[in-house]
């Protein structure tokens, strides 16, 4: 059975997209055949920072209306053989997209021997995003620590814990805790909450700190999510994330403040 992530938030602009993107070509380079969907409709990103925008033929919408078949739909990694993405339409309005159009796409996924299927959902509680999250089996909630993105994602985590298949089932969704642009200075100074703070508030384990870095940045820009980047801090962090997914035990990097040492304090380093 494809083992369905969605990746999710209450407050836009924390880095849903570039962390499904990192998600899937993690899972991917583990040698896991992984698609990832965009269910963003109306504003389709994920083509962008996964640099196939210019291969979009047909989308989610085409497929889940009949409009085109799922195989002329996915579009091939050109990195990884064993990675597809499903674009978002950026013309159709947002109730295009229904529940029974994503549960056939999900079946027919699974039917084709995909190990991960890893939903890339909107900001918020509206239909798209109740809409990514109702199939899901595990959930990754990205968090910016900050007070107001904290609270916005504690209302998605009671969707996650009322509104889903495993809810209604009895059987809770497995949620996750991903802190994004994480600045351990700006927590010592008191700026910026800590990872035990957002822990305690939300009830969930991190299952990855990304350092906040201008990497991210250059990477989406480029098209290359920043995972594949292994000589940044970033893309580092989300390998130790897809890691710790796929059960492997790694120690939490990039949550503590750098030391400066004798020389660097002498020398101004």
């Amino acid at each position: 059975m494809a083992e369905i992530i969605v990746v999710t938030s209450g407050k836009g602009g924390v880095g849903k997209t570039t962390t499904s993107a990192s998600l899937a070509c993690g899972l991917a380079r583990r040698g896991k055949k992984t698609a990832v969907i965009d269910f963003d409709v109306g504003l389709r990103n994920l083509d962008l920072i996964m640099g196939c925008e210019r291969r979009v033929v047909y989308d989610f919408v085409n497929v889940t209306q009949g409009e085109a078949t799922l195989r002329q739909a996915l579009i091939k990694d050109k990195r990884f053989d064993n990675l597809f993405v499903l674009a978002a339409s950026q013309t159709r309005d947002k109730d295009a997209l229904n529940r029974d159009g994503v549960e056939k796409v999900l079946k027919e996924l699974d039917a084709d021997g995909f190990d991960y299927v890893v939903c890339d959902s909107p900001a918020g509680i509206e239909k798209g995003a109740y809409l990514a999250m109702y199939f899901a089996d595990q959930a990754v909630v990205v968090v910016n620590p900050e007070v107001s993105s904290v609270r916005d994602s504690d209302r998605i985590i009671g969707l996650l814990d009322s509104k889903t298949r495993r809810a209604e089932a009895g059987e809770p969704v497995k949620s996750h805790l991903l802190l994004t642009r994480y600045n351990p200075a700006r927590v010592e100074s008191g700026e910026m909450l800590s990872v035990t703070d957002v822990e305690e508030v939300l009830g969930l384990k991190t299952i990855g700190v990304i350092p906040e870095s201008g990497d991210v940045l250059n990477a989406s820009n480029k098209g290359e999510p920043v995972i594949l980047d292994m000589e940044s801090g970033a893309g580092q962090a989300y390998d130790d994330a897809v890691a710790r997914i796929a059960g492997e035990e790694r120690p939490m990097r990039f949550v503590q403040l750098e030391k400066k040492g004798f020389f660097s304090k002498l020398f101004g380093g």
